[in-house]
């Protein structure tokens, strides 16, 4: 807080009023008495930017400017929520209210992802602090469980549906046996996807997320970069109803284990038991999983976005700077990913180097031998089949003499699978690509 302050009152500026800042803006009007009698200390609004002031916003007591900058630099302001998005210019005001002495709270998870590292050294040296749970999953306080409630535990792994519009589509495509193309449009119409849907369906808001995710679990610096990322474009209606038929259902899942190797980093469709928690959370809904050597396995459940819910841990992070900094008590403040000490030596392994089973989806000719040639392909190199489905000539429509086969193998590891493929579409049998879908076993998802 800057020298000036009052330790009975925060005062608090908020760069960008669209769907989570105006929620917020809410929120901590709204709430006023209750968080004062929470926190022992008023949070006041002093500083707004916005690019369209509304006439009810300017009689509302509350300074607004139409430059955010005006905000980091403003003396009647001891935090900056930072709710604009984007890299420029969140990152240029970012820096700017951490060299003004300001704390700053964001729900930008790119900026974190990619430019956290250099936000959180500005911060260590002025002795601010930079908060960010609503960054991630929305009103679910998972940055908070990793590094308070589950901080006696090594964490083994975690895996989450942190992407709502991409859950959401693969439900409505397994629910209503909709396409692809069809539901993007209408989670476009209902405000669930952007015009250019992108960051969602590849996957680059979920790689964000889990980038995060994994720092905060394992004592890393970010490394989005390493982030293995695909999207769920190419599924198909075929692939969710062929993995309900073997006990699976198909998630969009941002997934993160350590082993002996290194760390694993990557956000892919994932074939996952139907039987699991995970498995069976829907819509646009989101869901965590973590599991440690001491709690054993925990879920978050939650929405992921919306002004209400993200405005919730928006506050909730504005309230935890605020009681730091109660002159009555002074409590210790948690780095900002979860250690003291990062490990600077954890490998993040490559995607030909995680194990995994595979589903295969193989569109076979019509032909004798063609089971028989592709099982001798795997067995070659070393893959075993766990479960098969072949159906008829003619199952799809638009393929009338492709038989499709789907096989389930056993884990192997990914740079075997990746030749035994390209053997398999070599075949004279074969008639085109192989979908690939990777198969996960979560020990202790149910426990």
């Amino acid at each position: 807080m800057s020298q000036d302050s009052d330790k009975h009152e925060l005062k608090i500026g908020i760069c960008g009023l669209g769907t989570v800042g105006g929620g917020t803006f809410n929120l901590l009007r709204s709430k006023h008495a209750e968080l004062t009698r929470r926190v022992g200390m008023n949070l006041n609004i002093t500083h707004v930017a916005t690019r369209n002031p509304a006439d009810s916003l300017k009689n509302s007591g509350v300074k607004v400017s139409t430059d955010v900058f005006a905000v980091a630099n403003d003396p009647d302001v001891d935090l900056v929520v930072e709710l604009i998005g984007g890299f420029e210019p969140a990152l240029e005001l970012v820096l700017k209210a951490i060299e003004n002495g300001k704390h700053v709270v964001t729900a930008n998870k790119a900026l974190i992802a990619v430019h956290g590292n250099e936000i959180f050294a500005a911060a260590r040296k002025k002795g601010v602090v930079v908060a960010y749970e609503s960054a991630v999953a929305g009103g679910i306080p998972i940055i908070k469980a990793l590094r308070e409630g589950l901080a006696a535990n090594s964490i083994q792994w975690l895996a989450g549906i942190i992407n709502g519009t991409s859950n959401y589509i693969l439900t409505e495509m397994g629910e209503n046996n909709r396409d692809f193309p069809d539901v993007l449009k209408e989670a476009q119409a209902k405000g669930y996807a952007e015009a250019d849907p992108t960051f969602d369906i590849e996957g680059i808001d979920a790689a964000h997320k889990l980038a995060i995710l994994a720092a905060n679990a394992f004592g890393t610096g970010l490394d989005f970069d390493r982030v293995y990322t695909e999207g769920i474009s190419h599924i198909t209606t075929s692939d969710i109803a062929y993995a309900e038929e073997l006990g699976y259902r198909i998630k969009h899942l941002g997934i993160s284990r350590i082993t002996e190797q290194g760390i694993e980093l990557r956000v892919h469709p994932t074939l996952i038991s139907d039987q699991t928690l995970i498995a069976n959370v829907n819509g646009v809904m989101n869901a965590v999983v973590v599991k440690g050597d001491s709690s054993g396995s925990t879920l978050y459940y939650g929405a992921g976005a919306g002004a209400e819910a993200t405005a919730s841990s928006v506050v909730a992070d504005v309230i935890d700077i605020a009681r730091s900094n109660r002159e009555s008590c002074q409590q210790a403040l948690i780095p900002p990913l979860a250690f003291d000490k990062l490990q600077g030596e954890m490998r993040i392994l490559d995607i030909d180097e995680i194990e995994s089973g595979y589903y295969l989806r193989i569109p076979a000719k019509d032909e004798v031998g063609v089971m028989a040639g592709i099982s001798q392909v795997l067995t070659d190199y070393g893959i075993n089949i766990e479960a098969v489905i072949q159906k008829e000539p003619g199952y799809d429509e638009s393929e009338p003499h492709i038989v499709p086969v789907v096989i389930l193998t056993a884990p192997t590891v990914e740079k075997n699978m990746n030749v035994a493929i390209k053997a398999i579409e070599e075949m004279s049998e074969v008639a085109g690509k192989v979908t690939r879908i990777r198969v996960e076993h979560f020990d202790g998802e149910n426990e």
